[in-house]
């Protein structure tokens, strides 16, 4: 447990320091003032000074912020008097395509770490669902494993799970190793009505359950209840893992757009969130249980929240880079700034509901999972 927690702790730091890296690189880029980059967030443990911009270790490890001079802009009744040289470097008196791309760098860091890392754990290898007449010489590691059991079928009942991966099958004198899909149904077939003793792998375990196959069932469930299919692990030389790590992000980043969509429109259809959303809690409990799955499973999961991390933060949302760049986007077709306490009092609204959101699901998952 306190593995976990500090493994969802370096995730959730990487992740949003990348983010903030971002913003801090695009501003520097532009010439803009950077007067803080903190790791991990206040209070400050200690900071050192590089030319202008103070680089702060604080001691709450889980992320970072980045403060870029007139981000937030100073009003006429402050008594901070800007010079001439460091108005050129403001961030509100940019031309607003430097503070939108200033805007989206996190965004974009964000998701060009979740690229990375689907392509390195294409070259580590990655399970990959294959058919029965697929094989490559970089495909190994291969197993039929159950993705479905039958409630009240003869393999609930023996304790077989979604999961297990088949070994062996033997009935009396006769038995079948195969990773063949094909072979373990015939096998199976071929042996109705006869007590089928499974040879299976959980985890680390090895373990021997005993299914009576059924001489008389429905065409969707089987003789046994189980259904199957072929997995392998591939790897990827880094060059080839580069595209292949290209083509699983396009699938995880419009998987992920259209499930935001779904979100949204049954939020503002419904009223309601959809009852699988997860927050810190329950990220921390899927990090464990996907750790347990290996390594290369867990640099998945952390894309796939790089991935998440990034589209949320584009949402048009006040508080979040989306909500800004929204007022930038009122700005350029109003031809005057969003006056600032507006601008100011929408940032804070949105800042206290997302609290509240992240309380709220919060609450959902710990009822979910403890």
């Amino acid at each position: 447990m306190i593995l976990t927690i500090f493994i969802f702790i370096a995730v959730l730091a990487v992740l949003v320091l990348s983010h903030e890296f971002g913003h801090f690189i695009a501003a520097k880029k532009f010439n803009m003032r950077v007067d803080e980059f903190g790791f991990g967030f206040p209070p400050k443990l200690f900071g050192i000074k590089k030319g202008e911009t103070m680089y702060s270790f604080n001691l709450l490890p889980i992320g970072g912020f980045v403060r870029i001079f007139g981000e937030n802009p100073v009003s006429e009744s402050d008594n901070e008097t800007i010079s001439e040289v460091d108005l050129n470097r403001v961030f509100y008196k940019q031309k607003a395509w430097k503070r939108a791309l200033v805007l989206c760098a996190g965004v974009f860091m964000n998701l060009f770490v979740a690229y990375i890392l689907f392509s390195v754990t294409h070259t580590l290898g990655v399970s990959t669902i294959v058919s029965d007449d697929y094989s490559a010489q970089n495909l190994k590691n291969v197993s039929v494993q159950i993705v479905d059991v039958v409630k009240g079928s003869p393999a609930e009942e023996v304790g077989i799970k979604i999961g297990d991966k088949i070994n062996k099958l033997s009935v009396d004198a006769t038995s079948l190793t195969t990773d063949k899909i094909a072979d373990i149904q015939h096998f199976i077939l071929q042996n109705k009505g006869k007590e089928i003793s499974f040879t299976i792998n959980r985890g680390q375990e090895i373990l021997n359950l005993n299914v009576k196959a059924r001489k008389d069932f429905s065409e969707n469930e089987g003789a046994t209840g189980i259904a199957l299919i072929r997995v392998g692990t591939l790897n990827y030389p880094w060059h080839k893992a580069i595209s292949e790590g290209a083509k699983t992000f396009w699938f995880a980043l419009t998987g992920t757009l259209a499930a935001f969509g779904g979100m949204i429109k049954g939020l503002v259809l419904s009223g309601s969130l959809p009852s699988d959303i997860s927050g810190p809690v329950g990220i921390a409990y899927m990090t464990g249980a996907v750790r347990s799955l290996g390594f290369v499973h867990l640099l998945q999961f952390v894309a796939l929240i790089s991935l998440n991390l990034g589209v949320i933060n584009l949402i048009p949302f006040p508080a979040l880079d989306g909500g800004r760049l929204l007022f930038l986007g009122i700005e350029k077709l109003k031809g005057s700034p969003v006056p600032k306490r507006v601008e100011g009092m929408a940032h804070t609204i949105g800042f206290v509901l997302l609290i509240l959101l992240i309380i709220a699901a919060t609450f959902h998952d710990i009822n979910k999972f403890f």
